[in-house]
């Protein structure tokens, strides 16, 4: 082997890789709302587990990225661990897919079919429609098929490459003893634990060794080993993924671990009870491109087929090295690792933003009783929404820039773009109600009272608030647009009450009614009330626009007040109910 072979093995290696993370990615990109709703149909059941974690894995190729995306699930709270072992477990047999797309290598004969089944027959085909698709169509699902099959095409073409660079090897004495040293199991195991933990990724480690395979020169006896030990070395992104996660996460993280680590021990005892008592010849023979798909598939279902059954040992076993912490641990509210899986990382922010909306909205109706029967209690709870609201708009902000700054689909980056323009909405409403709070401290403190006629009007008023609160969050939580067309109308109701009751506020004063201090308070309430209706009505924009994938608020709302016969409608029907006769 020369050193020209050395680079090309190199430059090989690098393009399998490359193809490798590129198909990965967007695989995980096209499959995100699938993703989504595997995890939605998660039940305690071991065998929907299961189910789910080798379906995930087979779509997107990479147990280490689905266990990283379940330990994320944990410290979110979106998953119990009970259900992350049995996903886990699955994730195993999933990964085992790649293994046998990369065995067609291996095929040979002179038969027309067998040829077209060879990657090096269909790959620049599959090249050739991925270019088209990633570099002259528009929309962002086409854009991502076209980098599955770029990618897919660069992994087999690496492929082929260092399965041509390490031809020559198969003559190097050197090479043959390294295999011969490999036949002792436990140097077997270390060599694919190392060389997995390094690329991070089984699925590549196994290609490696398939890529090996085609010198002639590897066993079985020394290549079964090697995959026992790549199994272990997987398990490093989960654990650097576990880092600063809370407990049940680092669980999750263990199991994976303890899961291959127990079943490599079992199989490889047996493996070396056989080989010492029986000495197959089978373990002397060259392994060949699929005999390795076989063994990977083979010794992952063995695995699982074992450990199934001793789920809940296993979840015993992580409770039991990772014991609970003398304080209460919180949950993470939203988790960086689920940006890998940009469809679940936006479900919770939306689930994070609904909470949030709730908060907010009870609060400001919390407000309105403040200003009908103050209380220290009830003013001490709106502050204390009034901080978490805050607190949500900056968590989920900032989660959402990040996660808008990725790849992600346009129907994702509609979505972000909405909940970042409603979580503004929302925190504004929470900030009315402590200014509501302030007008009835005022009043309580300089003991002040609105008269009988302005407390109706106040009355009705309010009730047109709650309305519109109720009708935003509405639409916004159900995304219900019958809902969002009703706040519109009725935010315009809002606005003319506000105007007829600062006059009628004006009337009572020339009439000694109502005192000038009390109208600064009355003026204070109506201002507050009204611009709540103005960030309903930009709620229920977003809800509608979101739907045609068009923001422009200010726009749609102009148009739905001048154009549309159903707001015409709705406005009498509630200039009826709530306008003075």
């Amino acid at each position: 082997m020369t050193i020209f072979d050395a680079l090309t093995l190199i430059g090989g290696l690098c393009l399998f890789l490359f193809g490798m993370n590129v198909m990965g990615a967007a695989l995980e990109r096209r499959a995100g709302g699938k993703l989504e709703s595997l995890l939605g149909k998660l039940t305690s059941n071991k065998f929907a587990g299961l189910a789910t974690g080798m379906g995930v894995t087979s779509v997107i190729q990479s147990s280490s990225a689905t266990t990283v995306m379940v330990v994320g699930f944990v410290n979110s709270g979106l998953m119990s661990l009970k259900q992350a072992i049995n996903v886990i477990m699955g994730a195993n047999i999933g990964t085992t897919i790649t293994a046998w797309i990369l065995s067609l290598g291996g095929i040979s004969g002179d038969n027309i079919f067998l040829k077209l089944l060879k990657p090096t027959s269909f790959t620049p085909v599959l090249a050739l429609i991925g270019i088209v698709f990633f570099m002259f169509c528009k929309g962002s699902k086409k854009k991502d098929t076209g980098s599955i099959l770029l990618g897919f095409a660069v992994l087999m073409f690496g492929m082929d490459t260092m399965s041509g660079a390490v031809a020559g090897l198969a003559d190097v004495p050197a090479f043959q003893s390294l295999f011969i040293m490999f036949k002792n199991p436990i140097l077997g195991v270390l060599a694919g634990a190392l060389l997995t933990a390094i690329i991070q990724s089984s699925s590549a480690s196994v290609g490696i060794l398939q890529a090996l395979a085609v010198t002639g020169q590897v066993s079985y006896g020394a290549a079964i080993p090697i995959i026992m030990g790549q199994n272990i070395g997987t398990c490093i992104t989960a654990i650097l993924s576990s880092f600063g996660a809370n407990r049940n996460a680092k669980r999750a993280a263990f199991v994976h671990l303890s899961f291959n680590i127990i079943g490599t021990l079992v199989w490889l005892s047996v493996f070396s009870i056989v080989d010492a008592t029986l000495a197959p010849a089978l373990f002397d023979e060259a392994a060949s491109l699929p005999g390795i798909a076989v063994a990977h598939s083979a010794f992952n279902i063995m695995c699982t087929l074992l450990l199934l059954p001793m789920s809940s040992l296993l979840e015993k076993l992580a409770y039991k090295l990772v014991p609970d912490a003398k304080a209460p641990e919180t949950v993470s509210e939203l988790d960086e690792r689920l940006l890998a899986t940009p469809a679940v990382a936006l479900e919770r922010c939306r689930v994070l933003a609904f909470e949030m909306a709730h908060c907010s909205i009870d609060s400001l109706k919390n407000g309105i009783l403040c200003l009908e029967n103050y209380s220290p209690e009830l003013s001490a709870s709106i502050a204390e929404a009034e901080d978490r609201t805050d607190h949500y708009e900056d968590i989920i902000g900032t989660y959402l820039v990040k996660l808008s700054s990725r790849r992600i689909s346009d129907k994702d980056s509609t979505e972000a773009a909405k909940l970042l323009k409603i979580i503004g909405d929302i925190e504004r409403i929470s900030d009315h109600a402590m200014n509501l709070v302030d007008s009835a401290e005022e009043m309580k403190n300089k003991e002040l009272s609105f008269s009988p006629a302005a407390e109706a009007e106040l009355k009705n008023l309010t009730n047109a608030a709650t309305e519109i609160l109720d009708l935003s969050l509405l639409a916004f939580v159900e995304n219900d647009t019958l809902a969002a067309a009703n706040v519109e109308p009725l935010e315009q109701i809002i606005d003319t009450l506000k105007e007829q009751m600062r006059s009628a506020h004006i009337l009572r004063l020339q009439q000694g009614a109502c005192s000038i201090e009390t109208g600064f308070v009355w003026s204070d309430i109506l201002t507050n009330l009204e611009r709540v209706s103005d960030h309903c009505s930009n709620i229920a924009g977003c809800v509608l626009d979101s739907e045609s994938s068009n923001l422009n608020i200010h726009e749609s709302l102009r148009a739905m007040k001048s154009d549309s016969p159903y707001f015409k409608e709705r406005y009498a029907v509630l200039a009826e109910k709530y306008l003075p006769k």
